[in-house]
């Protein structure tokens, strides 16, 4: 287990909270004002609070299922990366799929913050790359 540092930058801010016991993401929360997302639209929506996360890790942001699934609200850039080194406040770019506005409103469970190992890796240019038996077959490529 690590351990994450965050801060309250708004009186309020919620503490992102974990639903069950076995919960892989912590639910954030919005710290706005009513807010409506229009049909087609995108907005960033602020969460209130920074984190400290330790270097060789990330925080993911993803969608939350409820709100895919009853109201077609999605995570534009999912998942989204919050780096080690950012300490700016956490926001989620919302989008709505849907066809009707969304009401966006403070304290709405609004995406899931999963912690992540993130490995360094250094690039390393070549002019040849090892063949497999993939290859260059992309997307479908398998059927």
């Amino acid at each position: 287990m690590i351990s994450i540092k965050f801060k309250k930058l708004t009186q309020t801010a919620q503490t992102p909270q974990k639903m069950t016991e076995h919960s892989s993401g912590f639910d954030l929360y919005a710290d706005v004002d009513e807010l409506i997302i229009q049909p087609k639209d995108v907005a960033l929506i602020s969460t209130g609070i920074s984190l400290e996360i330790p270097p060789g890790y990330e925080a993911q942001v993803r969608p939350r299922s409820g709100l895919a699934i009853k109201h077609k609200i999605g995570i534009l850039n999912s998942p989204g990366t919050i780096d080690a080194d950012y300490r700016g406040e956490v926001k989620v770019i919302l989008f709505n799929f849907g066809n009707k506005p969304f009401v966006v409103v403070r304290d709405m469970r609004i995406a899931q913050m999963v912690f992540a190992r993130a490995e360094h890796a250094e690039l390393t240019e070549s002019t040849s790359l090892e063949e497999t038996e993939r290859n260059d077959g992309g997307f479908g490529h398998t059927g």
